[in-house]
């Protein structure tokens, strides 16, 4: 099996299963037409590679075709006489000591490292790097849709569809009260002995006219009607867009770049061997990554931007051991494990984890689980000392409404918290005192085990037979 870095293409591509939110020109019941939602690139092309490295597989072993084995076979040999050649793109980054961080800044990595893994994010976006887009649409130049602008739209229409609902129900119910008040009113008439005429249902008629109105409303698409202060703005954008555009052509420089996690730049540098991360100008191999990661993720709060720079060359990062409980180390071991399980791991603050579990990524769908990383010290080693014992004992400890906490916010995003346990091994860094400080990073990963355990929240109106 060879595998390559791979680049993405320069067009995007246009997805032609999205369809149109309606009809242009065909009036709705208020009398406003209908406006057409534009179509959203095709993410099952765009994000076809999983990752960023050509893929070569082997075909599918079938166990009640025994032709199967052979074509595996021939497959096998193949590929080993003669491997597959690719051009192979190795990816540039360097390391950031003010954001502790590692960017990205060719537009051509950038691209290839977001479609294909959804890796880091935009320095001057939510996620996806978009604001070179984002920039020409402000200034009326044709870009294509970002999702930022995608998400505000639905959301603007999702309003307008609520407001236009609650606007039909209030109608019905008023309607219906004046039919029933006419109905009481001739009823009333014939009790007295009044010949009276007979009352028609023109009410009820109407009344049941609007609450079918209402129920087509629940069920169709909502279309988006922009409101008068949307559409004044937009009117204000266009005249400042199209008085920036008389001027003359000009060019709009890119100044976004990607903004890598240290546990996804590792990966990309280790496992795939995809990116080669610089630091001070020199290229850092997978031994000096580790310690610096490791040493990056414990160093105290810096008083200005300017004082990790000064203090990281000074550090003894070579000479000084590794905890075996790092931070970084525990994080990127349960980062390699459910990505080379195929999810997508995006790191996440926004709801107090540590990371987010995609089945294939933020353009598809929501993120399924919540993960928390969680040291577990039940080796051996950990409770032989009685220091070692309340050490151990104070950093695995969680109180109950910590966990309530946390689980109530992931039940309110409608995910699932998921509790992962690192077992911690003894100390295996005796100090790095050799002149490189080279470690074999594989036989380290492999003294650590993960075990994974999920959290649901019972909730009584979700959860009655």
């Amino acid at each position: 099996m060879a595998s390559t870095a791979h680049q993405p293409s320069n067009s995007p591509v246009q997805s032609s299963d999205v369809a149109d939110a309606g009809a242009k020109g065909v009036p709705k019941d208020n009398g406003k037409p209908n406006v057409p939602r534009e179509k959203r690139p095709n993410y099952a092309q765009i994000h076809s590679r999983p990752l960023p490295i050509d893929v070569y597989p082997l075909p599918a072993f079938i166990p009640h075709n025994p032709l199967s084995i052979v074509r595996v076979a021939i497959a096998l040999i193949s590929q080993t006489l003669w491997p597959p050649i690719s051009p192979l793109v190795i990816h540039e980054a360097y390391f950031s000591s003010q954001t502790l961080s590692i960017h990205v800044t060719d537009p051509q990595s950038v691209r290839a490292l977001w479609e294909q893994g959804f890796w880091g994010k935009g320095s001057l976006s939510r996620s996806e790097p978009r604001w070179l887009d984002m920039e020409k649409r402000k200034r009326g130049l044709k870009a294509m849709q970002t999702s930022e602008e995608y998400t505000a739209q639905r959301r603007r229409e999702r309003r307008q569809f609520k407001l236009e609902r609650a606007r039909l129900e209030r109608e019905a119910i008023e309607e219906q009260r004046r039919a029933e008040a006419r109905l009481a009113e001739a009823s009333s008439l014939d009790a007295t002995g009044n010949d009276a005429e007979p009352t028609t249902s023109d009410g009820v008629v109407q009344t049941e006219a609007l609450i079918s109105k209402v129920d087509a409303a629940s069920m169709s698409e909502p279309e988006f009607v922009p409101a008068d202060d949307d559409v004044t703005k937009e009117t204000e954008e266009d005249l400042v867009a199209e008085s920036s555009v008389e001027d003359g052509p000009f060019e709009i420089q890119n100044q976004e770049h990607l903004q890598l996690t240290m546990e996804e730049a590792f990966f990309l540098s280790y496992a795939l061997g995809a990116l080669k991360v610089e630091r001070q100008g020199i290229h850092q191999s997978s031994s000096q990554l580790l310690r610096l990661f490791c040493a990056s993720s414990t160093f105290s709060t810096l008083q200005s931007p300017q004082t990790l720079e000064e203090v990281l060359p000074r550090t003894p990062i070579f000479g000084n051991p590794i905890a075996p409980d790092n931070p970084f180390l525990l994080k990127y071991v349960v980062f390699h494990h459910f990505r080379s399980l195929g999810w997508v791991v995006r790191a996440n603050i926004k709801f107090a984890v540590d990371f987010l579990l995609y089945n294939r990524g933020p353009a598809f769908s929501h993120a399924e689980f919540a993960v928390m990383v969680l040291p577990s010290y039940s080796h051996p080693y950990w409770s032989e000392t009685t220091e070692r014992r309340e050490e151990c004992k104070k950093k695995e400890s969680r109180d109950w409404w910590w966990l309530h906490r946390v689980n109530r916010v992931q039940g309110l995003a409608h995910k699932s918290l998921m509790l992962v346990y690192v077992e911690v091994p003894p100390p295996w860094d005796k100090g790095g005192q050799s002149q490189d400080g080279k470690l074999d990073v594989g036989d380290i990963l492999k003294r650590y085990k993960v075990r994974e355990f999920v959290l649901g929240r019972w909730t009584p109106n979700r959860h009655r037979g």
